[in-house]
C-alpha cells in the first residue's frame, strides 16, 4: 500500500491569530483619566475692538452731571422730520412740523395740526422736476421717501448741485420767511420720491387767522436779521484795518441761557453666582472673577451700543441737521468722504460699518484710488486722507442695506465729541465700572450688582458729522445697476 505523505505544518499555525481589533496598548480615552486637562478661559464671541470707547477722550464728570456752555446762537431747527404711514399714504404729525426752523418752539399744537392736516402728497420719477429756478415758490416741500438734487447756477451759468436732500429734508419754508416770490434753485429728483406739500396761501390764511402765530413769525425774522456769523452765533463786533485814532467797536460776547446738561446714563446687571460653584469649582479659575469678567464685557459692548444709538445722547442721534449730509450716488465714495472733511477742522477719526468700509473699498478700487492704510495700536487701518477709519458694527444697518459713516474731532481742547464717566465711585474695578456685593440669598446665591455710567458730548456742532444713506449693497456689477 502507498501511504499518503501529509504536508509538513507551518510552525506559525501554532501561533493564535491576532484579531484586527485587538488593543495592544492602553487607549488614549482611558489615559485620559489619569491626565490634567488644559482649559482655556470662557470664550465669547460677542466681544468686539470697541474702538469708539478706546479712542474717545473720556472727562471725569463730578456730581453725574456735564453742562456744555456754548455762545449765543440764533440758529433753530436742527432735526429732520419724520413721518407715519397708513398703506400708501404717508402723513406728518403736528410734532414734527417743529423741526421746519420758522415753527420751532410753536406751542399751539391745535393749530399745527390742522396745518399738518393740510399737506397734500405727490410722487416724483426719477429724473423729475419738482421745482424749477424762477418759478414761484408758492409751495413748501417736505421730503418722506427718496433723494433729490438742489442744482443752482454756477459762475458761468453752467448748473452745480448746491446739496443733496433726502428722506426727513425740506425746502421751501425759507422763501416764505424771507418773502423770496421765486426759486432760487430747481429740485430734480434722483431716486423715485414721496413729497408733501403745503400751498402758501393756506399757511398764510393760520398766519392771519392766529395773533400768536403772527407774533411767533416775527420774533423769528427779528432774530434772523440780529448781526451774526455764518455758524448763527451772535456777533462779536470788531475793529480791524484802521489808522489813526478811530473810535472803536463796543462788543461782548453772549452765552446761551440755557445751555444742555448731560447725565451720565447707567447700563448695569445682576450677577448671580452659587455659593457651591464658587466654593468647589474655583480650580484652577476663580467661578466668580470668569463670570464678573464676561460681564463686564458684555456691559462694555452696550455702552458702546447706547453711545451710538441712544435716543437722548447718542451720536447718531444728536448730529447737527447742517452736518449730516447724504450720498451723491448710494454707496460711499471718496468725493462723499471729502465732503465730510470740509466741514470741519481737524477729524481725528471715520467710525463705519465694517460692511461700509468694504463699501468704501470697493469704490476706491472701481476708480484706480488705493488709500493709504495708517497704523493704529499694532492694527492695521484703512485711512482716507489720513483720517483712520474705525470699523463699528454698533452702527445699525437697515431693512433696505443703507447705512452711516461718522467723522469726529475729538478732545476739549478742540472743542469736539468727548466721552463722560464718573470715577472713583464705590467698588470700582474700572473706570465708571463698579461691581458692589448685594449679599448672599436663602437658597445659597451670591449677588453683586454691576454697573457702569457714562455718556457722550458734542461741545460743538461741527464736531460731529454724519454721511446718512450709504448704500451697502449696491454692487456696479449687478445686472441694472
Amino acid at each position: 500500500m502507498t501511504e499518503s505523505v501529509q504536508p509538513a505544518a507551518d510552525v506559525n499555525d501554532e501561533q493564535p491569530q491576532l484579531s484586527l481589533n485587538t488593543q495592544l496598548s492602553l487607549s488614549t480615552a482611558a489615559a485620559r483619566n489619569l491626565a490634567t486637562t488644559t482649559k482655556s478661559v470662557p470664550q465669547m464671541q460677542e466681544i468686539t475692538p470697541r474702538w469708539l470707547l478706546r479712542v474717545l477722550p473720556w472727562v471725569d464728570v463730578s456730581g453725574g452731571t456735564y453742562r456744555v456752555n456754548r455762545r449765543l446762537t440764533y440758529v433753530v431747527g436742527t432735526r429732520r422730520v419724520t413721518f407715519t404711514t397708513t398703506g400708501t399714504e404717508m402723513r406728518v404729525s403736528p410734532e414734527e412740523l417743529g423741526a421746519l426752523p420758522a415753527l420751532w418752539g410753536f406751542p399751539d399744537t391745535e393749530l399745527l395740526g390742522a396745518l399738518a392736516g393740510r399737506f397734500t402728497q405727490h410722487e416724483f420719477a426719477t429724473g423729475n422736476t419738482i421745482v424749477q429756478q424762477g418759478q414761484p415758490a408758492d409751495q413748501v416741500f417736505l421730503i418722506a421717501h427718496g433723494k433729490v438734487n438742489k442744482i443752482g447756477t454756477g459762475k458761468y451759468g453752467e448748473p452745480t448741485r448746491l446739496d443733496v436732500l433726502a428722506d426727513g429734508d425740506y425746502f421751501g419754508d425759507q422763501e416764505w420767511v424771507q418773502a423770496r416770490d421765486t426759486w432760487g434753485y430747481t429740485i430734480t429728483a434722483v431716486t423715485p420720491c414721496t413729497v408733501l406739500s403745503l400751498p402758501r396761501h393756506v399757511f398764510q390764511e393760520a398766519v392771519e387767522q392766529s395773533e400768536a402765530l403772527r407774533a411767533h413769525l416775527e420774533r423769528f425774522r427779528a432774530q434772523a436779521r440780529r448781526p451774526q456769523n455764518k455758524r448763527g452765533e451772535a456777533d462779536i463786533e470788531l475793529t480791524s484795518g484802521h489808522a489813526g485814532e478811530p473810535e472803536l467797536a463796543r462788543t461782548f460776547v453772549d452765552y446761551e441761557t440755557l445751555p444742555r446738561e448731560y447725565e451720565l446714563s447707567v447700563a448695569q446687571t445682576v450677577l448671580r453666582v452659587h455659593t457651591r460653584v464658587a466654593d468647589l469649582y474655583n480650580n484652577p479659575m476663580n467661578q466668580v472673577e470668569q463670570q464678573l469678567r464676561l460681564t463686564i464685557e458684555a456691559l462694555r459692548e452696550r455702552q458702546e451700543h447706547e453711545m451710538l444709538n441712544n435716543r437722548d445722547f447718542g451720536l447718531l442721534h444728536n448730529a447737527d441737521l447742517a452736518q449730516r449730509i447724504n450720498t451723491r450716488t448710494g454707496p460711499p465714495t471718496p468725493d462723499d468722504l471729502d465732503e465730510l472733511l470740509s466741514r470741519r477742522r481737524k477729524s481725528k477719526l471715520f467710525l463705519a460699518h465694517p460692511r461700509a468700509i468694504a463699501a468704501f473699498g470697493q469704490e476706491c478700487t472701481r476708480r484706480g484710488i488705493y488709500p493709504q492704510p495708517v497704523d493704529i495700536d499694532g492694527r492695521i487701518l484703512m485711512a482716507w486722507r489720513g483720517v483712520p477709519i474705525f470699523p463699528c458694527n454698533k452702527i445699525p444697518i437697515t431693512k433696505t442695506r443703507t447705512s452711516s459713516i461718522l467723522v469726529l474731532r475729538t478732545g476739549v481742547d478742540d472743542e469736539g465729541v468727548i466721552g463722560l464717566q464718573q470715577t472713583g465711585i464705590p467698588d470700582e474695578i474700572q473706570p465708571g465700572l463698579n461691581a458692589r456685593f448685594m449679599g448672599i440669598s436663602d437658597k445659597g446665591i451670591i449677588s453683586y450688582l454691576v454697573s457702569t455710567y457714562y455718556s457722550t458730548a458734542v461741545l460743538v456742532p461741527d464736531a460731529l458729522g454724519i454721511l446718512d444713506n450709504v448704500e451697502i449693497g449696491r454692487g456696479r456689477e449687478m445686472p441694472g445697476l
